[in-house]
């Protein structure tokens, strides 16, 4: 969970024709896969895209985002440079120890990637309904690991397992001072 604090702000407002003052308010924010659907089912296309939000989107998200109760919906307004630094940076963080090697690409990271694609996945890997709560990159990882566990071991090639028995048979000759 990221906590953001907006500043105090006081501006002109054109309109009234005053000076209006903000209190500082502190929100409570959750990169989930709840706040992925949310925001799919308002926009209706996919989230998990390289291609380039606008701000009325990104705002959206970041309402989506917020566990906050009762907030200002002017508020979100008033979110500093600093702000959505923070917000990017929580974003894009792994929010996990595990790593993967980037060997292949398999076929499943060029799929177009949805929450319903998501949620399938935790259906189909028994993954409990609790971790839609979870940083949305970790939820992502779980998904990653619990695929590559259930793949059935990779069969070797010829060489490989002629290596292998060599490898093992030279091992033996040395430990019991062999030659055959």
């Amino acid at each position: 969970m990221l906590r953001i604090t907006i500043p105090a702000v006081e501006q002109w407002d054109k309109i009234k024709q005053e000076f209006v003052s903000t209190k500082e308010q502190t929100l409570s924010l959750e990169h989930s896969l709840v706040s992925l659907s949310k925001w799919e089912s308002k926009w209706c296309k996919a989230f998990l895209t390289k291609n380039e939000k606008s701000s009325e989107e990104t705002l959206d998200y970041i309402k989506f985002m917020t566990l906050t109760q009762n907030v200002d919906p002017e508020v979100y307004n008033y979110l500093t440079n600093r702000n959505l630094i923070e917000i990017n940076e929580y974003i894009e963080a792994p929010m996990t120890a595990t790593y993967f090697s980037d060997e292949k690409i398999s076929k499943t990271n060029r799929e177009l990637i949805t929450a319903e694609i998501i949620y399938y996945s935790m259906i189909a890997l028994n993954i409990p309904f609790e971790c839609q709560k979870w940083h949305l990159n970790r939820l992502l990882a779980l998904i990653k690991v619990c695929n590559i566990k259930n793949q059935p071991p990779k069969k070797r090639g010829k060489k490989e397992i002629m290596s292998r028995n060599n490898a093992l048979n030279a091992a033996r000759r040395k430990q019991l001072n062999t030659k055959g």
